[in-house]
């Protein structure tokens, strides 16, 4: 295990040296919106070359197309750059991502954020580290005084269900951040600076090493009905535990189509009124 999560820091602080030596590259689309990077292929590249070399009979899924071994009981879930949007326009929140799951359950993560030179890191039963000190998620007990996050997906954003989510929770909270940057708000969540996360499609790669994080600090992962957590759901939700099942509640709320605060629908010539 210690081999593993050692392997994990040491391959994605060199990728994250990658990434620096790549800012300011131009960008392409890779769909109608998601962008990719010459940073974002160099840095798999060099993940992967590293992990086969070190692990070779360990499977490896990376988001910019790398596939090896998918069914073999140990695999790699790798974001060579999570927040390539980010990225791209020098917006300063983005990082690589390694988790390894065995047979599904994430064993080792972490998660590097170059810039600010942050490096989280857990192994499963043995706590979770940022920049080799213990790390815990916050005391916060209720959703009244916490701050929590989420994302939204490159397409179609207008039409995301996320949205009647993100204004509910708004309401109810000290706020709510969107960064971006999945894997970050995952280590954020599992350090204390914010209290839960919440996000719908997202894939394995993206919260795989995140999840381990905030479980090892204390906090609890699930799906956003209370399920167990799957690295292949369609949405999760971590926490600092002391809030997860008001959290729920809410969302129970939500998905049944009940409102505890109405979604506004202000006219444009009202709006103009009072701003004007």
């Amino acid at each position: 295990m210690e081999d593993y999560l050692d392997a994990a820091i040491e391959i994605a602080r060199e990728a994250g040296q990658v990434l620096l030596a790549h800012r300011g590259v131009a960008f392409e689309l890779k769909g109608a919106y998601d962008l990719v990077t010459a940073a974002d292929r160099a840095s798999e590249q060099l993940v992967i070359e590293r992990l086969r070399k070190r692990f070779p009979h360990h499977g490896i899924v990376a988001e910019e197309g790398g596939r090896a071994e998918m069914h073999a009981p140990l695999r790699w879930y790798v974001d060579p750059l999570d927040g390539t949007t980010n990225f791209a326009h020098g917006f300063p929140m983005w990082n690589v991502t390694l988790g390894l799951a065995r047979n599904d359950e994430v064993i080792a993560g972490v998660v590097y954020d170059p810039l600010n030179r942050e490096l989280f890191a857990a192994e499963r039963g043995a706590g979770a580290r940022l920049n080799g000190a213990p790390m815990r998620v916050s005391k916060i007990p209720v959703l009244n005084d916490s701050l929590v996050s989420t994302g939204f997906p490159s397409r179609k954003r207008h039409q995301n269900v996320n949205i009647h989510f993100y204004y509910q929770l708004a309401m109810v909270t000290h706020g709510v951040r969107r960064g971006g940057s999945a894997a970050i708000d995952l280590a954020y969540t599992a350090c204390g600076r914010v209290e839960a996360f919440w996000e719908f499609g997202l894939n394995p790669w993206d919260m795989a090493a995140g999840t381990l994080l905030v479980e090892e600090a204390g906090g609890k992962v699930s799906g956003m009905r209370g399920e167990r957590l799957d690295l292949h759901a369609p949405y999760l939700l971590a926490d600092n535990g002391l809030i997860h099942g008001e959290i729920l509640a809410l969302f129970d709320e939500i998905f049944a189509g009940r409102y505890r605060h109405d979604m506004p629908s202000l006219p444009v010539g009202e709006l103009e009124a009072r701003h004007g």
